[in-house]
């Protein structure tokens, strides 16, 4: 079983690799070539080495590359739930959206997207991947994690792949090249045997003597499943209905309707070229493994990623030329070659030998003229053009001129300077779409998790848009204040209901305020009679040390009734307007009793409504006067 295993996953790996080979080696081309500055052809680089000549790389690459990657860092993808039946609700929404935002913060999701961005702007193609993790050290309890992958040159994606993520993947895998003393600690007994040394063709060059190549071989497979539907006309899968009978119990729930429904059933193994390490079963549905592509070419039913330089190369290597060529020609202006009489340098062979090399006091020479050098003719116009021309190309290969890369330009308003900018934005802006489309699969593998992780009543965390964090009770009931002050139960069950989500590009939210405080700015400047009724807002957006303070303090300066009512105001006049409703019930009963006894347990209750009515007059009186007050 073991080997038949072991075959299958062998002729599945190499059927990745033919499928990957060309997009892998254009891949790796760019990055040595825009990362590391291998620019000149080895022949043309050894020959000049043997010459004595220089080799300049000028590498612009870098410039633009940063341009893509930091304008996508300023404009964060950010994940919104929202429901999607009539088994959710707004509220569960919210909780995921605070839930995905939280696990982003803690597992440095910023890290991940940034760096598979990075890899598909530089090869073409990037990866992050979500995985599962222990929320503490002494329990049981898991959380999901966002983490990132390096190198994408370890993941080997499934070849038959059509979508525009990774939600049709069938088959993936992610190579490890372990340490050998790393591998024998961590797999005790296990036979260090390379995952490529049992099948040819399956190394790399990367690869030592010294480390073990081991494989995560991730299979997905269809499968089928009983859904039930209760009386409520909510649909839960069999396996729920079991796990949460006695809840579904208690709320008087019973299976009404039932159907044959098809899933996915994704596994995880680890293989080194002997024996499967370890076999694990993943909770959800998707590989969780997610591609961030370049640009998507499909030529004959092979799809071609490229990246943002690799059609600026040969410009690259032209201004690379060029400049080396005006260098030299300079650099060799000093050297250039006396000219005399014949017989004019007999008399200090010696001397007008080295004069291009070193410096005499004096040299003498035969004859009635001294020999002259060769004027210099200045720099060399046509390379510099030539140099010119090429840094041209690169701009307009990818879309990127001088404007968006922060060189000044001829517009003067700050409007035509924003949309010259925005131009290298638009033309580039495929890259940061498609990850935004990676982030909204990942979202929905998040989603897929989420009840399978978090299935037990536990204390969560999640954050808010603006960061802010709240501790919440899930899959358990929940003391909730209503808007007219009442507490209620409240049960947030992440495992109703169905969910869908969206995904908006847009500046963070610091960068949103900062916005927020110029525009308002400007408003003021426009419109001067604004500024007293705005003033605290605006301080509340600005980043000075005591913003807060301040705004609290021109808040304090609002006219009466500018802010709007208060809230503990309003409940505080409902619950005066309860007391009075009951006072009147007890009036027109002691107006009724006939019975002394009655009569006294009735004045007791009028006096009681009485007090209770001027205590809470009181207290309004005084919420009231602290919200006139600011």
């Amino acid at each position: 079983m073991t080997e038949t295993l072991l075959q299958e996953a062998r002729e599945a790996f190499q059927l990745c690799i033919d499928a990957e080979a060309e997009n892998r080696a254009e891949a790796l081309d760019d990055l040595r070539f825009a990362r590391l500055g291998e620019q000149w052809p080895r022949e043309v680089l050894a020959k000049r080495r043997r010459e004595v000549r220089p080799c300049l790389t000028i590498n612009r690459l870098p410039a633009f590359i940063r341009q893509v990657v930091n304008d996508a860092r300023q404009n964060k993808p950010a994940i919104t739930v929202h429901p999607a039946d009539s088994g959710a609700d707004v509220a569960t929404a919210e909780i995921f959206s605070g839930l995905i935002r939280n696990i982003e913060y803690a597992s440095d999701a910023d890290v991940a997207y940034d760096t598979a961005l990075e890899c598909a702007v530089t090869g073409g193609l990037g990866y992050f991947r979500i995985g599962l993790d222990y929320a503490r050290e002494c329990g049981f309890e898991q959380t999901i994690r966002i983490q990132r992958v390096a190198d994408p040159f370890t993941v080997y994606a499934d070849p038959y792949s059509t979508a525009a993520d990774s939600s049709d993947w069938n088959l993936a895998f992610v190579t490890e090249a372990m340490p050998r003393a790393v591998f024998e600690k961590r797999f005790k007994g296990a036979e260090a045997v390379d995952w490529r040394s049992s099948y040819q063709g399956l190394g790399g060059p990367w690869m030592d003597g010294d480390r073990v190549l081991v494989a995560e071989y991730w299979t997905r497979e269809e499968t089928t499943a009983r859904l039930l539907g209760l009386s409520d006309g909510q649909a839960v899968e069999e396996s729920v209905w079991r796990a949460r009978r006695d809840q579904f119990a208690a709320q008087g729930l019973s299976v009404v309707a039932e159907r044959v429904v098809r899933g996915s059933r994704v596994r995880q193994r680890l293989l080194t070229g002997a024996e499967v390490l370890e076999t694990c079963d993943w909770p959800g549905r998707f590989i969780p493994i997610v591609p961030v592509f370049g640009e998507e070419v499909t030529v004959e039913g092979k799809r071609v990623f490229k990246s943002l330089v690799r059609d600026a190369k040969d410009p690259q290597r032209m201004f690379n030329y060029w400049r080396t060529a005006s260098t030299e020609l300079v650099a060799l202006s000093p050297k250039a070659p006396f000219i005399g009489p014949k017989g004019a340098f007999d008399t200090d062979v010696e001397k007008w030998s080295t004069a291009n090399t070193e410096s005499h006091p004096f040299i003498e020479y035969d004859g009635p003229q001294p020999p002259q050098r060769q004027a210099f003719d200045g720099p060399p116009a046509g390379a510099l053009q030539e140099a010119m021309n090429a840094s041209d190309d690169m701009k307009a290969i990818m879309g990127l001129h001088d404007a968006a890369l922060g060189a000044p330009s001829n517009e003067t308003s700050g409007r035509a300077i924003t949309a010259r900018q925005r131009e290298g934005d638009v033309s580039t802006f495929h890259f940061v779409d498609n990850l935004s489309r990676s982030i909204r699969h990942a979202g929905r593998i998040l989603i897929d998790l989420i009840p399978k992780v978090y299935s037990t009543p536990r204390m969560i965390r999640v954050l808010g848009p603006e960061g802010a964090p709240q501790v919440v009770a899930v899959n358990q009931p929940t003391a909730v204040t209503g808007a007219d002050g009442r507490t209620l139960q409240r049960v947030y069950d992440l495992g109703v209901g169905a969910y869908d989500l969206t995904v908006e590009a847009g500046p963070s939210y610091t960068t949103r305020r900062q916005d927020a405080a110029e525009q308002m700015l400007t408003f003021v400047r426009a419109f001067p009679q604004a500024a007293p009724v705005v003033g605290d807002l605006l301080a509340r957006n600005l980043d000075w040390p005591g913003s807060a303070e301040i705004a609290r303090r021109l808040q304090a300066m609002l006219p009466p009734g500018t802010v709007g009512p208060d809230p503990q105001v309003i409940a505080a006049q409902q619950q005066v307007q309860q007391l009075t409703a009951q006072l009147q019930q007890a009036t027109q009963a002691l107006a009724a009793s006939q019975s002394t006894r009655q009569l006294d347990l009735a004045r007791l209750q009028l006096e009681t409504r009485r007090l209770e009515i001027e205590a809470f007059q009181a207290q309004t009186e005084r919420l009231a006067a602290r919200s006139q007050a600011g």
